[in-house]
């Protein structure tokens, strides 16, 4: 069993619109844009990325916002619902604020004895808002007050067909089953960071998903350095899993593989983080291009998005 990973480092999502997405998640949620980026694999596209004031891992949300893409399709192979931590007693004021902001199909339940507000995005995203005891100092530059600002994730669900194989891969990472509540249950990492829980989903008659806007498409476990990667590159090869090398993501390294149920995994490192090529005080302000597409910046200062205004 591994020990190197401490919980979630990411999630990366499918928009359909970068000014909707953008506004969304520093307007309506109150988080800080941490970095305005393009995917490496499609430079017309941006990568947005929001999360505290530095961007922790644990606390990142991504969106690969691809101009008027449809939606996906719910079903099994997917993350489900991402989930953020708030403070306890802050619900009423959430609901409050997310139906100022339109959002849509807004609930509330009690999962594993913690109280929740379900919700969704622009593009029919699921989150969930779970009250919890987090210590982590959020972002409130964005007018959300601490005393309901969003701490960072809480979790992230995975809806299955078949869980056994993947709950035997998050036992192999280092995950613990804790609790057990029809047919959801609960894993946490022992000892990790405030992003250490997955529920797993059993639907077993559910049809396959289908990704486009508001789709999960890749979930990230947070290892502290490349040294603890490499651990977990190699035990995994080890296992008969099909890993990609190590790729420089710019703000970390990553790898990534399949999991049994068809959710794309990576590991990334907490190194060396977003701060290393634009000051704290300005993160996610100016368009930051990788190097293999510096020289595509008047162009797509041009044609990108414009993501206020």
């Amino acid at each position: 069993m591994l020990n190197q990973i401490k919980g979630l480092h990411h999630v990366t999502s499918l928009a359909s619109s970068a000014r909707a997405n953008n506004a969304f998640f520093t307007d309506a949620l109150g988080l800080r844009r941490v970095k305005k980026t393009v995917n490496f694999d499609a430079p017309d596209v941006y990568h947005l990325y929001y999360g505290d004031a530095a961007g922790s891992p644990g606390s990142v949300m991504t969106y690969f916002p691809f101009p008027n893409a449809a939606r996906g399709k719910k079903g099994a192979g997917e993350v489900g619902t991402t989930s953020f931590s708030v403070p306890a007693g802050s619900l009423k004021a959430w609901a409050d604020r997310l139906t100022q902001y339109g959002a849509d199909k807004m609930s509330q339940d009690t999962r594993f004895g913690t109280n929740r507000l379900l919700f969704e995005g622009p593009d029919g995203d699921a989150f969930a808002l779970v009250e919890s005891n987090d210590d982590r100092k959020p972002w409130t530059g964005n007018g959300v007050g601490e005393e309901m600002a969003i701490r960072g994730f809480h979790s992230a669900d995975m809806r299955l067909q078949d869980d056994g194989a993947s709950a035997e891969l998050l036992k192999f990472m280092g995950y613990e089953e804790v609790e057990r509540d029809g047919d959801v249950t609960r894993f946490a990492v022992p000892g990790g960071n405030e992003a250490n829980v997955i529920d797993i989903e059993a639907i077993p008659s559910a049809g396959a998903a289908g990704q486009g806007a508001g789709s999960v498409h890749h979930i990230a476990f947070a290892v502290e350095n490349r040294a603890r990667q490499l651990e977990v590159r190699e035990a995994l090869l080890d296992t008969g899993y099909q890993v990609t090398p190590v790729i420089d993501r710019d703000y970390f390294w990553a790898i990534y593989f399949r999991s049994p149920g068809g959710v794309l995994f990576e590991v990334a490192t907490n190194e060396p983080g977003f701060d290393v090529d634009e000051d704290s005080a300005h993160l996610g302000e100016a368009l930051r291009l990788p190097s293999q597409h510096a020289h595509l910046r008047e162009r797509l200062e041009r044609t990108l998005e414009p993501l206020e205004g």
